[in-house]
């Protein structure tokens, strides 16, 4: 394994300690709030998710006091709108996603079709001046990449997202997210900690030879590399990667055996093919996935034969929905179907021994035992993140 000291191929970032204050202010939350999450492009799931017209998702955003609609229209195209009624700004659809032919209040019934204008108003004769064509359903950005749906709260922003996401977006085209898209787990927990404490815990693997030293034992860390160096850092102006080191020499279980007997779907395709340039771009034999984040929120992580994403939504300063999807292809048989079950399972297990520490370092920040983090060379991902987030909030420059 190398032993570059990635700070000097970034030295703006420099070395010293970082504040814990950004983690447990209120006034940092609420810049965070306004500047980040109501400014920025924001991932809210995938095509595959209405794949018809008439689908739709609901996403509640509380860190923007929002709740969107996304909708796909009768002539396909994906729109998305505010979900507040004209009328008296009732909610307009209550569960998390379904499909419709018509939007329709429950409080007094007003009707909007799937381009959100306003289609049916009972007792119209009786309101003054209506000018229903005005009255539509309040629009918002959107817009996708590789089937990756996001939306902009402004419904004109200042850059479209092909420019948000620039050569990252690039980085990863032709990784085949629509053939491993087939099968979907999903978890969703409130975590008490706040977002970016949650976030920091899976932007490094520093942690996982202590953390989960039970749970995966060693397929992330060697005789070789003990603290799971990762092989590869890139930093773009706002989003990064990195990708992670795998044990080759790991010793399977007698599950973990079972599993690779009835084999991955759609492995073997993926092998033969070769994954994109911009997947494990410097071709390490030890690769296991490439850690890659979209700022503010959004982990969307590929390895040869499924990917996982995360999204971490912002509840108050010291609380964060957190979303989890891991993704695998159809399985073909019953072996197949074994070999996902335990996956996710363990997957599971992992992520749970991750959100218990994130809230047990929640729960002591706030004491003032500690003013700074020091980071190590391998949370370079950390140290360039905190930089982004001031970058946005300006909270020391107000100072």
């Amino acid at each position: 394994m190398t032993d570059s000291k990635w700070h000097a191929q970034y030295p703006e970032l420099g070395t010293g300690p970082v504040p814990i204050e950004p983690y447990i202010s209120p006034e940092h939350f609420e810049l965070e709030r306004e500047r980040i999450f109501r400014r920025m492009w924001l991932n809210v799931g995938r095509e595959e998710e209405i794949p018809k017209p008439g689908d739709y998702l609901v996403k509640d955003l509380p860190v923007c006091h929002a709740s969107i609609v996304v909708v796909r229209g009768k002539d396909g195209r994906i729109r998305a709108f505010h979900n507040v009624c004209s009328h008296r700004g009732n909610k307009l659809a209550w569960d998390q996603g379904g499909s419709c032919r018509m939007f329709a209040c429950k409080f007094h019934g007003w009707t909007y079709n799937l381009e959100g204008q306003l289609a049916f108003v009972p007792d119209e004769e009786n309101f003054f001046d209506l000018k229903k064509e005005a009255l539509g359903l309040t629009p918002v950005a959107v817009d996708t990449w590789q089937g990756f749906i996001f939306i902009h709260l402004n419904p004109h922003p200042g850059e479209s997202l092909q420019e948000f996401l620039g050569e990252f977006g690039k980085d990863l085209s032709g990784y085949p997210f629509a053939q491993l898209s087939a099968t979907r787990y999903t978890w969703t927990a409130e975590v008490n900690a706040n977002w970016k404490i949650l976030k920091d815990g899976f932007q490094e693997a520093f942690h996982v030879a202590f953390l989960h030293k039970r749970s995966v034992p060693d397929s992330f860390t060697s005789t070789t590399n003990p603290y799971s160096h990762s092989p590869y850092f890139k930093l773009y102006p706002r989003h990064h990667r990195t990708s992670v080191y795998g044990n080759r020499e790991h010793r399977p279980t007698a599950v973990e055996a079972l599993t690779y007997q009835f084999g991955m779907p759609f492995r073997d395709e993926l092998a033969a093919n070769g994954l994109p340039p911009g997947v494990n771009p410097t071709r390490d034999p030890s690769w296991f996935f490439d850690l890659t984040v979209v700022f503010p929120n959004f982990f969307v992580d590929v390895a040869a034969s499924f990917y996982f994403t995360y999204n971490f939504w912002p509840l108050a300063v010291d609380r964060t929905r957190w979303e989890v999807r891991l993704y695998f292809p159809r399985a073909e048989n019953a072996g197949q179907q074994f070999s996902l079950e335990y996956n996710k399972v363990l997957f599971r297990d992992v992520l749970l021994e991750d959100a218990s520490t994130s809230e047990k370092i929640q729960s002591v920040l706030a004491s003032g035992a500690k003013t700074h983090f020091m980071l190590h060379d391998q949370e370079l991902l950390i140290r360039h993140d905190l930089k982004v987030i001031e970058d946005c909030v300006g909270f020391y420059g107000k100072r």
